[in-house]
């Protein structure tokens, strides 16, 4: 929607998650998005985030809901392929909705990037936000939230293949504690499907240190086309090194188990699908499944599913 120069748009969701163990919830969450157009190379953006907890908020007063800001930021274009912001901005690591990091309020900096459609580059410094570090486990990536963090992302379509790097270090540390991390990727085209994967390594951490994931795809949802749907399918390897608590883009919980005392390394199978309803009305659906935890101290490792009503106005 448009006012003079100003534009908004939002979204709202509807959601059931069971975590397994006899723990699951119901929540809502609605956004909005403002952009303001100062000039033609320069506009603000900001959302507003509103979530409620559906189960038990009137007996727990941490689930009456909040509303809060989780971005606000500038963005000034430099031609048509280089860019720079500042401010509150998303973020995200990993491929299947950024399942390795992905924090819901983004992180709190400045970045730089170049992007012509075949070769696209970003570098960025900053702090991320809503980082729970674990004391289980010292050296995770960027594992305090108000450490200083720096970051490298790349990718290349070749058409046939899509590649990608990324690079994160933790520059606020001890020098003998300082986190670094890099990560990559590939993504191969057949038809409607695309075969997928990634390799991640913390390399400030002697054991425990991988993440991996594998897996195929098939389909576009698009949001204006009714019956449109994608399906994904992918296996997840990770070790205690690449877990920051409750920081993945994953809507399933099988990375939690990293939290227990003595787990080092979880393996799970995790099932996506998206169809769109109606136009502007999709259904999510994230299945984790054939979950295995390495020195388990006796949790069980259940299966955890969540589905979801999603709009956008």
């Amino acid at each position: 929607k448009k006012a003079g120069n100003l534009y908004w748009s939002g979204d709202a969701r509807m959601r059931y998650q069971d975590a397994g163990n006899n723990k699951d919830s119901w929540n809502g969450r609605m956004r909005i998005n403002v952009k303001g157009q100062v000039n033609d190379a320069t506009y603000v953006q900001g959302r507003v985030t509103t979530d409620m907890w559906l189960k038990d908020a009137a007996t727990n007063k941490d689930n009456d809901g909040n509303t809060y800001m989780d971005q606000i930021y500038v963005n000034h274009n430099f031609g048509k392929d280089v860019a720079v912001r500042l401010g509150r901005q998303p973020i995200a690591f990993g491929n299947q909705g950024g399942w390795l990091i992905n924090p819901s309020r983004g992180y709190d900096g400045a970045q730089a990037s170049y992007n012509n459609g075949k070769l696209a580059l970003t570098t960025g410094f900053g702090q991320l936000n809503n980082v729970k570090a674990d004391k289980n486990y010292e050296n995770q990536p960027t594992a305090n939230a108000d450490h200083d963090f720096y970051f490298a992302q790349g990718a290349y379509n070749f058409g046939f293949a899509k590649l990608d790097a990324s690079y994160i270090a933790d520059k606020d540390s001890k020098a003998d504690e300082r986190v670094e991390v890099y990560g990559v990727g590939l993504n191969v085209p057949v038809q409607k499907f695309n075969v997928f994967g990634e390799y991640w390594k913390n390399t400030t951490v002697s054991d425990n240190d991988t993440a991996w994931n594998a897996g195929l795809s098939y389909g576009a949802a698009n949001w204006n086309k009714p019956g449109s749907f994608d399906l994904a399918v992918a296996y997840n390897d990770v070790d205690q090194g690449l877990n920051v608590s409750d920081m993945t883009g994953l809507q399933t919980s099988p990375l939690s188990f990293l939290n227990e005392k003595g787990v080092t390394n979880v393996t799970f199978w995790n099932a996506m699908a998206n169809v769109t309803l109606q136009k502007n009305v999709q259904l999510h659906a994230e299945y984790a499944f054939s979950v295995d935890t390495e020195n388990n101290q006796g949790t069980k490792e259940d299966d955890s599913w969540t589905v979801s009503l999603n709009y956008k106005f």
